[in-house]
C-alpha cells in the first residue's frame, strides 16, 4: 500500500490536480461546487491497493469515508466456520463508511482490492461539513442505503435457495452490474473474483460452482472465453431458474 498524489482516473489535465477529479466524477459528491471541491480536495488522501491487499478489517474504527475511484474492492465477514462471506462488490464510484460515521461505531466487516485499486478517504470532519451544507449528499446517502438494503436482501435470498442451480444463476445475473458489458453475443463478465470466491458470494462450495458453470456451458447459457471471463449467451434461462 502506498499514498499517491497523481490522478489515474483522468489521462488530462486535472482543474484540481493531485487526483482531485475523482471527486467531481463520484456521484456521491458530483453536485459539489468548484469551490466547495476544491476546499474538501485539501483534506482527501488517494491510497493505491494493490490486488489481495486489505483496505480495512474488521473491528477497526470507522473514522472515514472510502470513495472507490479506479479498480474493484469487495466487503466481506469471516463466518465462524472459518468460510468467507461476501457481502458485497464496489467499483469506481462506490463508497463505504458513510453510515459508520453516522455513529461513529466500528466496522463489522472487512475491505479487500479485488485489483489494483485506487481509493480516496475523506475525514469525519469533512464529512460531516458537507452534509450539513448539501442535503442532497444526505438524500444519495439514503438512496445507496435503499440499494443496499436490497442488495443485502438478494444476498440472503439467494443463500436460502436450496438449489444451487438457482444460487449460480442468480449470482450471475447479480455480477452484471459490476462486470458486465454487452457484445453481440451476449453480456461479457470480466471477472476479477475467482471461482472461490464466486462461490463464497453465492453460499456454495467452490467445486459445486465449478460444476453448475460447466452444467450452464453445456446447457449453452453461457461460454467460457478465459480464465475469468464468462459470456452471458442466455440471461432469460437464467432468470428463468430464479
Amino acid at each position: 500500500m502506498r499514498e499517491i498524489i497523481r490522478c489515474e482516473i483522468s489521462k488530462t489535465p486535472c482543474e484540481f490536480c493531485r487526483g482531485k477529479t475523482c471527486i467531481k466524477r463520484t456521484p456521491l459528491l458530483s453536485t459539489l461546487n468548484r469551490e466547495e471541491i476544491s476546499k474538501i480536495s485539501e483534506g482527501v488522501i488517494f491510497t493505491e491497493y494493490r490486488k489481495g491487499e486489505k483496505i480495512f478489517v474488521r473491528g477497526e474504527k470507522a473514522n472515514k469515508l472510502y470513495i472507490v475511484c479506479s479498480g474493484k474492492m469487495k466487503i466481506y465477514k469471516d463466518l465462524s466456520d472459518g468460510r468467507e462471506q461476501i457481502l458485497y462488490l464496489y467499483s469506481a464510484g462506490d463508497f463505504i463508511g458513510a453510515f459508520n460515521l453516522l455513529k461513529e461505531d466500528e466496522f463489522e466487516f472487512s475491505a479487500e482490492a479485488l485489483e489494483d485499486t485506487l481509493i480516496s478517504t475523506l475525514s469525519k470532519k469533512d464529512f460531516d461539513e458537507i452534509i450539513l451544507k448539501n442535503p442532497t449528499i444526505t438524500l444519495k446517502i439514503l438512496e445507496k442505503a435503499y440499494e443496499r438494503i436490497r442488495a443485502v436482501e438478494s444476498l440472503v435470498e439467494r443463500l436460502s435457495i436450496g438449489n444451487a442451480d438457482a444460487k449460480v444463476a442468480g449470482l450471475l445475473i447479480n455480477l452484471i452490474k459490476d462486470f458486465g458489458s454487452g457484445t453481440d453475443e451476449g453480456i461479457l463478465l470480466n471477472l476479477s473474483i475467482n471461482r472461490e470466491e464466486m462461490g463464497s458470494y453465492a453460499g456454495i462450495a467452490r467445486e459445486t460452482m465449478t460444476r453448475k458453470l460447466n452444467l450452464f456451458k453445456e446447457l449453452g447459457y453461457i461460454d467460457f472465453l478465459g480464465n475469468k471471463k464468462i459470456l452471458i449467451k442466455d440471461r432469460n434461462a437464467l432468470k428463468d431458474m430464479l
